[in-house]
């Protein structure tokens, strides 16, 4: 569902606008609509707590350019709840409801609560069953460091295993798992969900999305640092450095 020439996807978790950056978007349309005109995905966080109807995926989807990508992250009830294990049914709905989005789809994000350790045979049925049902890009945000032995499962089954900062595990700083997606989540630091990156770290930012999209991966950088609105301008910044670098 992901397009064919390699990208780098610039966003937010969630299409608020806030306060300080409302001029940078058109006075006209709704947040998402706004929100799209100027930047190119988004993460929605909020089918982690909640599903959402299909239709509803649906117009969002029309809401935005052909170009606009989509992140979704799966339901508590999968990661949390159900830890993984007989999830079919679960699996069936909450892909079911996001597939609405059409080929704005780009990627499915599992995030593991802390104290999920790696088991390979839970780990590899539950992807195994992922896959039969979704073959698109999927990102694993592991938070244990039992994970790390996931490695050659994740490979196997063309998952990404997502950059962190703040950094929670050893090796969790930089993307890992299988290589054809790259994907940064970035919270804010010191001070996570609040604090703005600077320009320097921009910068860097920048060179590796667009390494990342050189070699033929789709690259992702989504900003969560969204409690006092720096997302917005981070990714901002951000888009528009990698807009001004050629990624063929």
């Amino acid at each position: 569902m992901q397009s064919e020439r390699p990208s780098a996807v610039v966003g937010c978790a969630g299409w608020s606008l806030s306060r300080q950056y409302a001029a940078h978007f058109a006075a006209q349309g709704t947040h998402l609509q706004r929100y799209g005109a100027r930047l190119g995905g988004v993460e929605i966080n909020s089918s982690f707590y909640r599903p959402h109807r299909r239709e509803t995926y649906v117009r969002w989807a029309e809401s935005v350019p052909d170009d606009f990508r989509f992140s979704v992250k799966a339901p508590k009830l999968i990661t949390h709840g159900q830890r993984l294990q007989g999830c079919e049914q679960l699996l069936d709905l909450f892909i079911s409801q996001c597939s609405g989005l059409g080929a704005k789809l780009g990627c499915l994000l599992v995030q593991l609560p802390p104290s999920l350790t790696f088991d390979e045979a839970v780990a590899e049925a539950f992807f195994a069953a992922l896959r039969q049902r979704f073959a698109g890009g999927v990102v694993l945000e592991p938070r244990h460091a039992s994970w790390a032995a996931a490695e050659p499962l994740l490979q196997a089954q063309r998952i990404a295993r997502a950059a962190v900062d703040p950094s929670r595990l050893s090796g969790d700083s930089t993307p890992a798992g299988w290589s054809g997606l790259r994907y940064w989540r970035l919270h804010g630091s010191p001070r996570i969900y609040h604090d703005s990156y600077d320009t320097s770290q921009i910068q860097s930012l920048a060179v590796e999305l667009v390494a990342a999209a050189r070699a033929g991966a789709q690259s992702w950088c989504i900003f969560d640092n969204t409690a006092s609105g720096a997302a917005v301008g981070n990714a901002l910044e951000l888009a528009e450095l990698t807009d001004h670098s050629s990624l063929n």
